[in-house]
């Protein structure tokens, strides 16, 4: 089944900040494989940023390649998002309907 992914568009005055530091993505929790992007085979980390846009703010953790990671990158920094998509997912597992959606950045810059 084809996955759909969604550029997401992003207001002017929107902002994010980093939440958590990145860690490396899990692949399967049950022996511990790191997930890696299906083109290069580069290792993906998973990050918990804030999204801030007219007057509200959402928590999303967002999944960035490790080149895309800034140095210097902690929590409660300010960062830009560069080409960020949404892919909506479900998943039946034991007769239990699961759903939600995955976002992926391209990149993460600090903000200065």
């Amino acid at each position: 089944m084809a996955m759909t992914r969604i550029r997401v568009g992003l207001l002017p005055s929107t902002q994010f900040i980093a939440g958590t530091l990145p860690v490396p993505k899990v692949k399967d929790p049950n022996t511990g494989e790191v997930a890696t992007d299906r083109d290069t085979g580069e290792t993906l980390h998973t990050l918990t940023v804030f999204l801030m846009e007219e007057g509200r703010a959402e928590q999303m953790k967002i999944t960035v390649p490790e080149s895309g990671l800034p140095g210097g990158l902690q929590p409660g920094m300010p960062v830009r998002v560069a080409e960020l998509f949404a892919t909506p997912w479900a998943r039946l597992f034991n007769g239990q309907l699961s759903d939600g959606v995955a976002y992926r950045a391209a990149a993460l810059e600090l903000v200065k």
